[in-house]
């Protein structure tokens, strides 16, 4: 009887065994996925940096959707969606409306299997990209999907300014503690030492220039963007054109909102028979007029409507132009100069929320309560000593 429940027990560990095996084999063999690489490296990428005084580039983010044997899958449509950084309410970033939001939809006809756009990545943090690979033909290969994660590092200038501002707030609440720890009696009439008063008159004093210049600016810098708009004088190609046996039509919305998807689109098709056109490369930029900046650019051809759409977030509330220009394909039997269509798109700034200017206040605050603390504990300290002496 025991030797039938020992082998009944070895049977088990071998099933087990076996079926722990076959996960592992499963999980080893190759499968079809998708490479990405970006220009500049991804140690080198650095957020957008509003008014920066060295021209700013997009980043090149290449996709490549390879077979199990690592070689690249033809005719494929990749879609692809980018999604910001999650939302840190106590460590905010430079545009926080945009946390946590879709920066771009995009479906691609990829004949070569491959995705290449520029993106200016607006904020630092941790990007995911998901990307959705199925074939143009059916049943060539078995459609699949994949993540990817692309983390962005701050610009280390910013810590540089964080370290200056600190340092200036602690020092001040040094100061302050280092005065109010140390005042005198009081004389008859006062309600607190001179020194103290002297003190809270200089902070009344520097709190009101503060704010000043905090709303001046703002001011200054909403007449600027009007400034800029109301003068923009630059003459923008139409988002329709008929040329050459062409008609292109760009389209979608004209009014868009920080923190939203903007929806675009573009026909291609013979002016003469209405038919659609896919032997034709289509150039895509978006620019920031505010400073001439392409914040997003994508050489695409149409589908096999002769249609080309993708969603946008416009993260900086100023005017963008979307600019279209087509060119034939090497090799064409339609041949023509290249004609170009645009349109401008009005973007809506969103104002950050109360708590997270509330959270900033806080920062300041305690950094002067620290200091403030340090220098009362100084003179606390030294106190009992001088009356010693």
């Amino acid at each position: 009887m025991k030797k039938y429940r020992l082998f009944g027990v070895i049977s088990a560990v071998c099933i087990t065994l076996s079926i722990l095996y076959s996960f592992v084999g499963n999980s080893q063999i190759p499968t079809s996925r998708v490479l990405l690489s970006t220009n500049p490296p991804l140690e080198r990428i650095l957020p957008f940096e509003a008014g920066a005084e060295k021209p700013q580039s997009p980043v090149t983010l290449k996709l490549q959707a390879v077979n199990a044997a690592g070689k690249p899958l033809e005719n494929t449509k990749i879609s692809l969606q980018i999604l910001t950084p999650n939302r840190n309410p106590w460590l905010t970033t430079d545009f926080p409306i945009v946390e946590g939001t879709k920066l771009l939809q995009i479906d691609a006809t990829a004949p070569d299997g491959k995705l290449e756009i520029q993106q200016i990545l607006p904020i630092r943090g941790n990007y995911q990209l998901l990307v959705n690979v199925s074939p143009l033909v059916a049943n060539a290969f078995a459609p699949y999907q994949q993540s990817l994660n692309l983390n962005v590092r701050e610009n280390p200038i910013k810590y540089k300014y964080f370290v200056v501002i600190a340092a200036i707030l602690l020092s001040l609440g040094l100061l302050g503690g280092w005065v109010i720890g140390g005042q005198e009696e009081l004389q008859q009439g006062e309600i607190a030492p001179q020194s103290v008063s002297l003190l809270l008159s200089a902070l009344t004093v520097v709190a009101i220039v503060t704010l000043l210049v905090i709303n001046i600016s703002a001011e200054v810098a909403e007449a600027h963007s009007s400034e800029h708009h109301s003068n923009s004088t630059e003459a923008i190609a139409p988002s329709s054109q008929k040329s050459q046996g062409l008609e292109i039509n760009l389209e979608g919305d004209k009014n868009a909102t920080v923190g939203k998807l903007a929806n675009l689109a573009l026909q291609v098709k013979d002016s003469a028979t209405g038919q659609p056109i896919r032997d034709v490369a289509l150039q895509v930029k978006a620019i920031a007029l505010e400073y001439n900046l392409t914040v997003f650019d994508y050489k695409a051809i149409p589908d096999e409507q002769g249609k080309l759409t993708w969603l946008e977030q416009f993260f900086d509330g100023s005017p963008h132009k979307i600019e279209v220009e087509a060119t034939p394909l090497p090799g064409s039997s339609r041949q023509f100069a290249p004609v170009k269509v645009a349109q401008e798109v009005e973007v809506e700034a969103i104002a950050p929320p109360t708590y997270i200017r509330l959270i900033g206040l806080f920062y300041f605050t305690a950094f002067v309560g620290i200091g403030m603390a340090i220098g009362l504990l100084i003179q606390h300290r030294q106190t009992p000593q001088a009356r010693e002496n």
